[in-house]
């Protein structure tokens, strides 16, 4: 019973520190065919699509010049960014991006 609430109370104290960290994802539809099929499975962050396409006023209020991006931000604060080739095409891995968010919220301890 005392470890069961142990780890309630520190589930509930970590919680914050999860929200902090947000991915902001940009593509636009006619690009589908560089779609970020990982983005979904990243972990420990929320996350936001962005579709450049339909509302274009996005990548302005964001300065994205290239589709697809991912840029992390930390407490409303952009921390990381990652940007596609000139050929549209994301170099950046789900481990790597994933790393990075992690190192953000063990940052935060």
């Amino acid at each position: 019973m005392k470890r069961l609430l142990i780890v309630s109370l520190l589930m509930i104290v970590s919680l914050p520190i999860f929200s902090q960290v947000e991915v902001k994802y940009f593509n636009a539809g006619w690009n589908a065919a560089n779609e970020i099929d990982w983005i979904g499975k990243l972990t420990d962050c929320d996350i936001e699509r962005y579709d450049i396409g339909a509302k274009p006023a996005d990548a302005g209020k964001f300065k994205v010049v290239v589709v697809p991006t991912i840029i992390i931000f930390q407490d409303g604060e952009e921390v990381e960014r990652y940007q596609a080739d000139i050929s549209f095409k994301m170099s950046a891995t789900r481990e790597e991006v994933q790393d990075y968010i992690d190192e953000l919220i063990m940052s935060a301890f």
